[in-house]
C-alpha cells in the first residue's frame, strides 16, 4: 500500500491521468505470473477501437518491463537482493496505462514506462527509509485518496451520463427542430466609430469626447444608408467595403460572405436572423462594437443522422451539469472569513521631497 501510495502520487505530478473519466492509478505489479492459455489482451480505450498506434504482437503474458536488483518480498540475506527482479507483464502494463490514461499513444508508453520503474524503485527506497511513516506522507496520502475517488465518481457519473437510448435521441432532435436549421448567408459590419487619426491624440479628453460622438453620429448615418442600399439589392461585398472605407480602415479585404451558419453559432442579439426567410434582409441589427446587416441566401435542415452525435453530446453534458449541480448543492462549504481574510494593503510613505500622494503595497503583489 506504501509503494502505490507513493507512485500514485508522482504519477499525479507527471500529469498522465488528467484526462477526463480516467481511472485511479493501478497497485504496483507483482512479480508476473503466467496468463491463461489462449487469453487474449483486449486494447485500452472504447471495444473495438485501439487508441494508440499498433502494438507489436507480444502475448499478455510476455515480460515488457523488468526491473533488475529489487524484490517484491526482499529476503532476509540482503546480498542476494542483487539477484532479484521484478518483471511486469503486456497484460499488467496495459492494464496500468487504462488506470491512467487509455488513450495515451503507443510512442508516448516508453517514457511512461521508464518513468514508472523508477517511481517502483524511489518508492521501495523511500520505505525502506521508513518515510512511509512521516505525517507528510499520511496527509499527501490523504489527498491522493480524496482525488482518486473524486475521479472515480466522475467517471460514474461520465458512464451514467452516456446511457442515451435512440428514442432519447430522436426526442430531443424533434423537440428542438430549429437548433437543427442552417442558413447560408452573407453579413455586413459596420464599425460603431471611425478610425481614429494621429492628430486625434493631441485633443484634450473634452475634445475627444465630442470627437468620438460625432464619430458614432456619423457611422450610424452610414449604416442607415447601407441598409437603405442592402435592400435595393446591392452587393454585400462592396457594401461591407464601404463601410471599412468610410470608417477609414484600410489595409483590410472584408468579406460579407459568412457560409453556412446556424442558432448557436450566432451572438445571442443576432439570432433572431434565423427567423428570416431566404431571399430577405435582416434589420439594421446594433451591437455594443458596430451594427450588422445580414442577407438569407438559403436555408436548410440538417437530418438527424446529421446531428445525431452533436445530439449526444449535449444530452450526456447537460446531464453531467446537472449531476454535478445537484452535488454541490447538497453540501456547501462554509470558510471562516476571519482566518481567510486577505489583510489591507500597508501604506508606503512618499519618498522626501515628491509631492505625491502615498501609494499602498499589496502584500499579494
Amino acid at each position: 500500500m506504501t509503494r502505490y501510495g507513493l507512485v500514485s502520487l508522482l504519477l499525479g505530478v507527471l500529469a498522465w491521468g488528467q484526462a477526463t473519466g480516467s481511472k485511479p492509478a493501478s497497485t504496483p505489479p507483482k512479480t508476473a505470473t503466467p496468463a491463461a492459455a489462449g487469453q487474449k489482451s483486449e486494447p485500452p480505450g472504447k471495444p473495438g477501437e485501439n487508441p494508440a498506434t499498433e502494438a507489436p504482437n507480444i502475448p499478455p503474458d510476455a515480460p515488457v518491463v523488468t526491473i533488475n536488483g529489487m524484490c517484491e518480498h526482499p529476503p532476509a540475506d540482503k546480498s542476494a537482493a542483487s539477484s532479484c527482479n521484478i518483471v511486469i507483464t503486456r497484460a499488467e502494463f496495459e492494464k496500468l496505462i487504462d488506470a491512467v490514461q487509455p488513450s495515451m499513444p503507443q510512442r508516448v508508453r516508453r517514457q511512461f514506462a521508464t518513468r514508472y520503474a523508477n517511481a517502483l524503485v524511489m518508492a521501495e527506497k523511500a520505505e525502506q527509509m521508513g518515510l512511509d511513516k512521516n505525517e507528510s506522507y499520511v496527509e499527501h496520502m490523504k489527498l491522493a485518496r480524496v482525488q482518486v475517488l473524486s475521479q472515480e465518481l466522475n467517471k460514474a457519473l461520465q458512464e451514467k451520463a452516456g446511457q442515451i437510448s435512440d428514442k432519447e435521441i430522436e426526442d430531443y432532435f424533434h423537440n428542438n427542430a430549429s437548433k437543427f436549421e442552417e442558413a447560408d448567408m452573407e453579413r455586413i459590419y459596420i464599425p460603431k466609430v471611425k478610425q481614429p487619426s494621429a492628430a486625434d491624440t493631441k485633443l484634450s479628453d473634452e475634445e475627444q469626447q465630442k470627437r468620438t460622438t460625432e464619430s458614432e453620429e456619423a457611422m450610424k448615418a452610414e449604416a442607415d444608408k447601407l441598409h437603405a442600399r442592402a435592400v435595393a439589392g446591392e452587393d454585400f461585398g462592396k457594401l461591407e467595403g464601404d463601410a471599412f472605407q468610410a470608417a477609414g480602415i484600410t489595409g483590410g479585404s472584408p468579406s460579407a460572405l459568412m457560409g453556412k451558419v446556424r442558432r448557436t453559432t450566432l451572438p445571442p442579439n443576432q439570432v433572431a436572423v434565423m427567423d428570416l426567410k431566404a431571399g430577405d434582409i435582416s434589420p439594421l441589427i446594433t451591437d455594443q462594437n458596430g451594427y450588422f446587416i445580414y442577407k438569407i441566401k438559403s436555408k436548410d435542415n440538417l437530418t438527424l443522422d446529421q446531428v445525431r452525435e452533436e445530439i449526444r453530446n449535449t444530452i450526456r453534458a447537460q446531464r453531467m451539469q446537472d449531476s454535478l449541480k445537484a452535488m454541490q448543492e447538497s453540501a456547501t462549504p462554509t470558510l471562516n472569513e476571519a482566518y481567510f481574510a486577505v489583510a489591507p494593503p500597508t501604506p508606503v510613505p512618499p519618498r522626501p521631497g515628491l509631492g505625491t500622494k502615498p501609494k499602498t503595497s499589496d502584500p499579494d503583489d
